[in-house]
């Protein structure tokens, strides 16, 4: 049977060490997570081949200049990755956000020139979410090409009420919503029909928050222009990865909102812990064989087709 990450990490060595000249901090602590040690967790897994983006980055993405360099950089990194391994590899874009304009640039010459398979998108940068005007012509370029999307979480700018708690625990899942939120609210769903969006960690809390926040167009009536076709039309849409969230209740939450055909297996190595013999995708043997089929590979042809083909035949072979 055939297995397809679609929520992995590489952290390019150039990477590293950029930040480590410049003097840089990531905000936290960044694990080894190079091709050839994720091609081990790979194989020990049984995952025939994975979908990589660089892990969420830090505060220099303040820095527009600092940001397009960076972002050339590793998604070269990221090129050169799938170049040498294209059967087991694609490779999303990083890009230089707060600033739109060099975004669009960067996304023409990772897609077009770099033949990279798709972007990463933080919910936030600097406090500015998805969703929010200033990105329209990010997300129109996208919506034009059909462009397949991640959509990662990163902390929200303003600190946590609960400091001791890791903002792994509550705030990045929260924050995935939180910019699910606006791109619905800000009507960036409804004038981007052409965009594949994949949601990290099942969507953050979006599933089992789905009614109440379709509620909103309810209760406030002038929000209901922008989600013209209701909430939930649009977030069944969306693809939901099972990184970190590879438990029943999440699968259930999320079927109920989208369906089993959006749902796709992730691992979100390097970050993933397991213990000694547990499989990444463990809390998802109680699924029906077709079921399980589904999520490890087949839901992911509509965004990686070439991968999903190759994963098929590898799987086939086993």
């Amino acid at each position: 049977m055939a297995r397809i990450d679609a929520h992995a990490h590489l952290i390019p060595e150039a990477y590293r060490a950029e930040l480590d000249r410049r003097g840089l901090e990531p905000g936290y602590p960044l694990p080894p997570a190079r091709p050839e040690l994720l091609v081990g967790f790979m194989d020990e897994h049984q995952i025939d081949a994975s979908v990589v983006s660089l892990s969420p980055p830090g505060v220099w993405f303040g820095d527009v200049g600092l940001a397009k360099e960076l972002a050339r950089l590793v998604n070269e990194a990221t090129a050169a990755v799938v170049r040498e391994g294209p059967t087991r590899f694609a490779g999303l874009a990083t890009l230089p956000l707060p600033d739109a304009e060099a975004a669009v640039e960067e996304i023409a010459y990772a897609l077009d020139t770099l033949e990279l398979d798709g972007v990463a998108l933080l919910s936030n940068v600097g406090g500015t979410y998805l969703g929010d005007a200033v990105w329209d012509p990010v997300f129109e370029e996208l919506d034009r090409r059909g462009a397949y999307a991640f959509v990662h979480p990163v902390a929200p700018v303003t600190p946590s009420p609960l400091p001791g708690i890791p903002v792994w625990v509550g705030e990045l899942p929260f924050d995935t919503t939180r910019a699910v939120a606006n791109l619905l609210y800000s009507g960036t769903l409804e004038r981007c029909p052409n965009l594949r969006l994949q949601l990290a960690h099942m969507g953050g809390t979006t599933a089992f928050l789905a009614h109440r926040i379709a509620e909103l167009a309810a209760r406030e009536p002038e929000r209901a222009a922008a989600v013209p076709k209701g909430a939930l039309e649009y977030l069944g849409r969306l693809y939901y990865d099972t990184g970190l969230s590879n438990n029943a209740p999440a699968v259930a939450a999320t079927r109920a909102v989208a369906g089993i055909d959006r749902i796709v297996f992730g691992s979100d190595w390097p970050f993933v812990a397991l213990s000694a013999g547990e499989h990444p995708g463990a809390g998802l043997d109680d699924l029906s064989a077709e079921d399980r089929a589904r999520i490890d590979a087949s839901n992911l042809a509509d965004l990686v087709p070439r991968l999903a083909r190759d994963a098929a035949t590898a799987g086939d072979g086993r």
